[in-house]
């Protein structure tokens, strides 16, 4: 009679960490956006934008429930990718269509020309160091792509183990949170324009939210441009897990037998993309007032986006890096350095 005793309170607590878990999320982007406007309002101007307090409240938490052993019971709501995906689809809902089509044929091209460079580049590099082919493939995957969604596709491609793909998602937000703050900065101490910066942090940094963040502390104009040609490299995801998973049972492991089917593109293709193109319509089409957007979509998006700031600082697992070694961090290191100077020039050549 024992054992269902613990299950039910097992059970009942699980919605309780849940709720508090939102909570937790809740109130530390409301504190976010509270001390970004309140430090605006004491000095003047835009000290600390509110993707910096969000992450550095995220990150303060992050310590506080790992410090009290709590952390796995409230990670329910944190969910950076969610947050968002909800941000990103609201986000085009405040761009015409006929500039979403302008920034995405160059974000496009953009995207292809250097993920394929950074990719091959990681790819030989980590070879070179000896990892582990699926590690390898991990990094390589998120590097050049888009962080974490990019090393889930590639893991499922090349059936890479749990391990390796935490490790490379705490890589991914240890190298964005830098880059993230000190990106836009140097963009404008370079005098690049909005576009020039936006396509540059777009290009280079590999998580999405950071992306945004960096756009946001930059300028409006450059979160855009930023978010676009992000997205543009989302949608080679699909893509590039086809071809990794063809490669893997074809070279590596070689078994021809099992080659994966043309539907797997779609199948990580992030969908996402589809809403933020379809919210960028029905503004152009005038679905959607300029007041309306202006005054709900806007608040909204930054409400949901504050939020995927606030959950990459609790989602940072520094538990992993003592599990691996220095090789992956030295690879990584130097795979974002090259990507970060390619970035640059393709975005002069395309949008400057």
């Amino acid at each position: 009679m024992d054992k269902p005793a613990v299950t039910h309170a097992e059970n009942g607590a699980a919605p309780v960490a849940t709720a508090l878990s939102f909570l937790l999320v809740i109130a530390l982007a409301l504190l976010a956006n509270r001390l970004a406007d309140a430090s605006k309002a004491w000095l003047g101007r835009d000290l600390l934008e509110y993707p910096l307090w969000a992450v550095g409240l995220g990150l303060v938490g992050n310590l506080a429930i790992s410090l009290m052993g709590t952390r796995e019971r409230l990670s329910a709501a944190f969910h950076t990718e969610f947050f968002l995906k909800t941000g990103l689809v609201l986000m085009g809902a405040t761009i015409n269509f006929a500039d979403l089509l302008r920034i995405g044929m160059k974000g496009m091209v953009q995207a292809v020309a250097v993920v394929t460079a950074v990719f091959f580049f990681t790819w030989h590099l980590a070879g070179w160091f000896r990892l582990d082919a699926k590690l390898r493939a991990l990094m390589a995957s998120s590097v050049s792509i888009c962080g974490v969604s990019a090393a889930i596709a590639a893991a499922g491609a090349v059936l890479a183990k749990k391990e390796h793909l935490a490790y490379v998602a705490a890589l991914v937000i240890v190298f964005a949170l830098p880059l993230m703050l000190l990106q836009p900065y140097a963009a404008k101490a370079l005098g690049l324009s909005p576009d020039v910066a936006g396509a540059w942090i777009g290009g280079n940094i590999d998580t999405t939210a950071a992306v945004v963040g960096a756009g946001a502390i930059h300028s409006e104009a450059a979160m855009k441009v930023a978010s676009v040609v992000k997205v543009s490299q989302n949608a080679l995801i699909g893509f590039a897990a086809f071809f990794l998973a063809l490669y893997w049972v074809v070279v590596v492991e070689r078994q021809p037998d099992r080659k994966p089917q043309l539907t797997e593109i779609w199948t990580r293709f992030p969908k996402f993309v589809l809403g933020f193109l379809v919210a960028s319509l029905i503004t152009t089409v005038g679905l959607l007032a300029p007041d309306q957007v202006k005054g709900a979509i806007v608040p909204l998006r930054n409400w949901f986006l504050t939020a995927a700031f606030v959950c990459i600082g609790l989602e940072l697992a520094f538990g992993e890096f003592t599990r691996v070694g220095w090789k992956p961090v030295a690879v990584y290191f130097l795979a974002t350095l090259v990507n970060t100077a390619l970035a640059l020039v393709a975005a002069h050549a395309l949008f400057g």
